[in-house]
C-alpha cells in the first residue's frame, strides 16, 4: 500500500515509538496515547471509550493497535478493560469507518506455555523448547496471554464476517543490543533461553511493523511472528516470511555471543 493513513494506538509504548519509525513520509502517520508526552505530538485516546475510538479513526485506511496492558505477570482485573473491551472497540471501529486493515498486537505468550521452564515463569523457556507454528493451538501462559487469544479471535471473526485484513502479529520482546545484554546478565537459565529466543531488535520491529501494515495479504487474515532471526528461536518465521514478506536481519546470538568468536 501507498500514500495511506495510519492510525496507531499505543504510541508512547516501546513498539508504538517504532512504529511511528517504520514508515517513510508518504504515509500519514495519526499516534494516539493515553495522555499527554512531551516529547511526541498525538490525540489522546481512551481505548475503553467507544464511541471516542469510533470518531477517531474516521478517515483512517489502517490501525496498528498497540495500546495495551502489556505485563504479563497483571491480575484479571487490570487486563479486561484495556486488553478485551478496548480490542473489541478497536475492530468495531475499524468496521464502522470502512478500514482497509488492523494490525492487532498479538503476543509470544498467546502460545508459549508449552515452553515455559515452569507455569508461573511465562519469561522463561525450558532447555529443549518447541517449535511453534501459527497455525498451532493457541495455548496462553498467563491471563495476559488470554488476552492475547481474545484478541486474536476477535481479529478472526472481523475478517471472516466482515472481510477486514486483520495481521495478528505475535511479538517477542523487544530490547535494544545493550537491553539484551542487561537481561542476559540478570537471569537464569530459562530466563536467558528466553531472551535468546524471543529477541526483537528495534530495526526488525520497524521492518515488522511496516511490512504488517503495508504488504499485500492472501486472503484477509494472517498470524505472524515477530522475532529477530535469532538462531535459538522456536516461533517459526517461515510463514511470516511467505504472509507478509518480512525479513528479519539481526539475531540475538550475533550480539551475544560475538565476543566469544
Amino acid at each position: 500500500m501507498t500514500n495511506i493513513d495510519i492510525a496507531i494506538t499505543g504510541a508512547a509504548g516501546r513498539v508504538g515509538r517504532e512504529a511511528i519509525e517504520a514508515f517513510p513520509d508518504d504515509h500519514e502517520l495519526t499516534p494516539f496515547t493515553h495522555s499527554e508526552h512531551e516529547d511526541l505530538e498525538s490525540e489522546i485516546l481512551e481505548i475503553e471509550d467507544r464511541d471516542a475510538f469510533r470518531e477517531a479513526l474516521e478517515g483512517q485506511d489502517v490501525l496498528i493497535h498497540l495500546a495495551a496492558n502489556p505485563s504479563p505477570e497483571a491480575d484479571w482485573d487490570d487486563l479486561s478493560g484495556p486488553n478485551v473491551e478496548g480490542v473489541y472497540n478497536a475492530f468495531e471501529a475499524a468496521r464502522e469507518n470502512d478500514l482497509r486493515r488492523v494490525v492487532y498486537a498479538s503476543s509470544n505468550h498467546a502460545v508459549n506455555m508449552p515452553n515455559v521452564a515452569s507455569p508461573i515463569r511465562p519469561e522463561s523457556t525450558q532447555g529443549r523448547p518447541t517449535a511453534i507454528r501459527p497455525s498451532d493451538r493457541t495455548r496462553p501462559d498467563s491471563y495476559y496471554g488470554i488476552t492475547k487469544v481474545f484478541g486474536e479471535a476477535v481479529g478472526s471473526y472481523y475478517a471472516d464476517r466482515h472481510g477486514l485484513e486483520v495481521v495478528n502479529l505475535r511479538i517477542g520482546w523487544l530490547l535494544s543490543e545493550d537491553e539484551l545484554e542487561e537481561k542476559i546478565d540478570e537471569r537464569d537459565g530459562a530466563g536467558e533461553r528466553y531472551a535468546r529466543a524471543m529477541w526483537l531488535s528495534p530495526e526488525d520491529c520497524r521492518r515488522l511493523i511496516n511490512a504488517a501494515a503495508t504488504e499485500p495479504l492472501e486472503g484477509t487474515f494472517v498470524t505472524a511472528h515477530g522475532v529477530s532471526d535469532n538462531s535459538d528461536r522456536f516461533l517459526s518465521l517461515t510463514e511470516t516470511t511467505l504472509g507478509i514478506d518480512y525479513r528479519p536481519q539481526d539475531n540475538s546470538a550475533r550480539v551475544l555471543d560475538e565476543e566469544g568468536e
